[in-house]
C-alpha cells in the first residue's frame, strides 16, 4: 500500500462502506449509458436553487467518497444569489486505488495525477451525466462545471470534451460551457489532449475562449501539488489561455474560506454576474 493509500484508506473504508449499501433511486444516463459497456448507476442529485435572478447554473463534482449533500450545504452558503448548483453523486463502483474496495468515484483511479492510466470509459459517462443534467437549463442560463479532488478531474475532463466537441468515445458533446472550475484536482487524459486540440481550429478557439480556474494547496499531500501545478501547464500549453492557476501555501486537501472567496470573486467576474448588495 503506497502513501496515499495508507493516509485516504482508513477514512474512506467505513464511509464507502455505508455508501455501498445505501439504495439509491434509478438514474437515467442519457448518452452516459450508452458510452460503454458498463453499467453507471448514479447517486442521489442535490440542488441549490438561485435566490435571486437565475443567471447561471454549475454542477459541482464531489470528491473519491464523497457524495453530493456534503457540497450543496458549502455551495448554498456562498454569496451567489445568481447561481443554481447541480450536486450530483457519484455511482459507487469498485476503486483500483483501494484495491477495488467499492466507493463512490466518477471514474476507476489507481493514482492521483494526471500520469494515471485512464478510465475513458467511466469518464465519458460521468462527463455525460453531468452534461445531461445542464442539457435541460434554459437556453439563456450561462453554464458551468466545478468539483473538487476527482470531482475537480471529471470537471476539467469535460471541459476538454467541450472543447474538443466529443467525447473520447466518439459521441458529440452536447452542451455550451462558460466556465470550469477545479480545486484541489489533476487533469486525466493530459497525454492526449495537445492532439486533440490542435487538429482543429474550432477546437483551439474553444479552448482559448473557455474561463478555467484551477485553485491547488501547496500543503496538499493526497493530490500533490506538483500534478495541479502539471496540469495547468498541460492546459495552457494546449492553448487554453483563459486559464487562472492560484495556489494557496498552506493549504492541505480541503477547502478554506480565502479560496472559495477567490471563486465567488472569480465567477461573477467570468459570468457577469449581478453584485449581491446583500
Amino acid at each position: 500500500m503506497n502513501q496515499i493509500q495508507e493516509k485516504l484508506f482508513p477514512l474512506f473504508r467505513s464511509f464507502c462502506f455505508v455508501k455501498a449499501n445505501m439504495s439509491y433511486g434509478s438514474s437515467s444516463l442519457g448518452s452516459g449509458s450508452r458510452a460503454g459497456r458498463r453499467a453507471f448507476d448514479f447517486g442521489r442529485t442535490h440542488v441549490v436553487k438561485p435566490k435571486g435572478k437565475h443567471q447561471a447554473t454549475i454542477v459541482w463534482l464531489h470528491g473519491l467518497g464523497d457524495n453530493g449533500s456534503s457540497w450543496s450545504q458549502l455551495l448554498e452558503t456562498l454569496p451567489l444569489p445568481n447561481i443554481k448548483w447541480i450536486c450530483p453523486t457519484a455511482p459507487t463502483r469498485p476503486v483500483a486505488l483501494f484495491g477495488g474496495f467499492p466507493c463512490t468515484a466518477w471514474f476507476d483511479v489507481g493514482e492521483l495525477s494526471e500520469d494515471a492510466p485512464d478510465d475513458t470509459e467511466g469518464l465519458d459517462a460521468s462527463a455525460a451525466h453531468v452534461a445531461n443534467l445542464l442539457s435541460t437549463e434554459p437556453s439563456d442560463i450561462k453554464l458551468g462545471i466545478g468539483g473538487f479532488s476527482m470531482g475537480a478531474a471529471t470537471a476539467l475532463y469535460s471541459g476538454t470534451c467541450f472543447a474538443h466537441g466529443k467525447y473520447s468515445n466518439g459521441n458529440p458533446y452536447p452542451v455550451n460551457l462558460s466556465v470550469v472550475v477545479g480545486l484541489s484536482g489533476w487533469l486525466p487524459s493530459a497525454r492526449s489532449l495537445k492532439h486533440k486540440i490542435e487538429g482543429s481550429s474550432e477546437c483551439a478557439r474553444r479552448a482559448a475562449s473557455l474561463p478555467l480556474l484551477l485553485c491547488h494547496g501547496k500543503a496538499d499531500d493526497v493530490v500533490l501539488y506538483k500534478h495541479g501545478e502539471k496540469s495547468a501547464e498541460v492546459l495552457n500549453s494546449t492553448g487554453f489561455r483563459s486559464m487562472t492557476f492560484k495556489t494557496y501555501s498552506r493549504l492541505g486537501h480541503h477547502t478554506i474560506p480565502e479560496e472559495m472567496d477567490d471563486i465567488c470573486k472569480w465567477l461573477i467576474a467570468s459570468l457577469g454576474l449581478e453584485v449581491s448588495t446583500r
